[in-house]
């Protein structure tokens, strides 16, 4: 299903705030998209332009860059009237970033690779 809802809710994890008392504010985290091709994972975190990853967001994105067979990327962009991509990194193992291209065709191509490459062709 395609969305295109710039009001779309988002969950509210708000709850689970306190519920672990050494660690308070450990509370469940998202991403925006994760695909899975043969055991090899590509996991997209969208921004805004000017957005800032929370500080658990590049705990967990981190975390994720250093699996094997798992491929992170944060997006700056929209989806809103149509996809619009600003700029994306790639998550390096080491927790870096680097610049993997600025725009949404850049980021099709990047898509369809991966898809190639975990497909093993």
């Amino acid at each position: 299903m395609l969305m295109r809802n710039m009001f779309a809710t988002h969950t509210d994890y708000g709850d689970f705030k306190g519920l672990i008392a050494e660690n308070p504010n450990f509370v469940p985290s998202n991403v925006d998209g994760i695909c899975e091709r043969k055991g090899q994972f590509l996991v997209m975190e969208w921004k805004r332009p000017g957005e800032a990853v929370s500080k658990g967001q590049e705990y967990l994105i981190k975390a994720l860059a250093k699996l094997p067979n798992f491929i992170v990327l944060i997006i700056y962009g929209d989806t809103d009237d149509e996809t619009t991509i600003h700029k994306y990194y790639l998550v390096n193992q080491d927790g870096s970033c680097t610049l993997a291209g600025s725009n949404f065709a850049m980021l099709k191509e990047f898509y369809k690779n991966w898809y190639e490459m975990a497909d093993g062709n």
